[in-house]
């Protein structure tokens, strides 16, 4: 009787220190320290919230079951300790068909369970969007990116990371020749995207969210931005000798400024649409060339010698 009036009265602690600790949890803590999250301010996409939601409820399955597997294993070496006195083997049980019925049926229901709400998140998240307000070319190569703003017919070309000749060490970035993508708060966006040479992935750190550019194919993504800001991104397949610099920038923006950016390219001649010609693979001789940014090709740009 003593011993359950000890638990009991231990009940109330554990419960009300357990609330505590969940309501002193800020935004990032709640989100499972995911990037892209701020208090007070909404999420940088309309699908990162659910990518949260996915992760963090994955990891209180996983604690879960992580608590009851720990407390089995102290019950049982407590419980099932060598008494003083005792000697010789413990009696062996074998073939106890409830428990192993068990110990197949319940992680085999977890991964149906993580495999049917990752599936229908990934569905929902990989749907293309019918009609978006804007739509974007992205080609990745080595090593940078260059956009085309389709609905406008301008362009943005990236400038490439690498040092000018083998005989000169490279000396680093100049932040503002890192690509940039502009995109409009509150639109809907589809990335129609390519690669010039080797496979590529577009990562935006905190949209959560990367895809494959796979060579001789398209593929899309689609989202709208939720919140004003500029966020790192860069490529997240190994691609190279210096893919660990073939990053780029994503700038949301309202819709009169992304109005304003559209008119300067078009203002220092960025118009119409960069095509399949600057690929390396490509038979009609411009193997090794980079659309500069002018209208024409060039030697390849570096990053960090100009």
């Amino acid at each position: 009787m003593r011993s359950n009036r000890r638990r009991l009265i231990l009940v109330p602690p554990l419960v009300i220190g357990l609330v505590l600790a969940l309501t002193g949890c800020d935004d990032l803590q709640l989100h499972g320290y995911l990037p892209g999250f701020i208090t007070g301010q909404p999420a940088v996409t309309n699908n990162t919230q659910m990518v949260s939601d996915l992760w963090v409820g994955s990891w209180i399955v996983l604690l879960v079951v992580g608590v009851i597997t720990w407390g089995l294993i102290i019950w049982a070496a407590i419980v099932f300790r060598r008494r003083r006195g005792q000697t010789g083997l413990p009696v062996q049980i074998r073939y106890n068909m409830p428990i192993e019925i068990f110990y197949t049926v319940v992680p085999l229901i977890l991964v149906l369970g993580f495999f049917a709400f990752t599936a229908k998140d990934q569905n929902i998240i990989e749907a293309r969007t019918q009609h978006p307000d804007v739509t974007i070319g992205v080609y990745g190569q080595q090593w940078t990116w260059d956009f085309n703003y389709v609905n406008e017919n301008v362009y943005s070309a990236g400038v490439q990371a690498q040092p000018a000749d083998a005989l000169h060490a490279n000396t680093g970035f100049v932040e503002s020749q890192i690509p940039q993508l502009v995109l409009p708060l509150g639109k809907t966006v589809q990335l129609d995207l390519r690669t010039r040479d080797v496979n590529h992935s577009f990562w935006v750190i905190d949209f959560l969210y990367k895809k494959d550019l796979i060579a001789g194919q398209t593929n899309y993504e689609s989202f709208t931005p939720t919140r004003l800001g500029t966020y790192q991104g860069k490529c997240a397949e190994l691609c190279g000798e210096y893919h660990s610099r073939m990053l780029f920038t994503v700038k949301v923006v309202t819709p009169e400024e992304y109005s304003t950016y559209i008119q300067h390219l078009r203002d220092i001649g960025n118009t119409g649409q960069l095509g399949q010609k600057y690929n390396k693979d490509d038979s009609s001789g411009a193997k090794g060339t980079q659309y500069s940014g002018n209208g024409s090709t060039s030697e390849t740009k570096q990053l960090g010698n100009q």
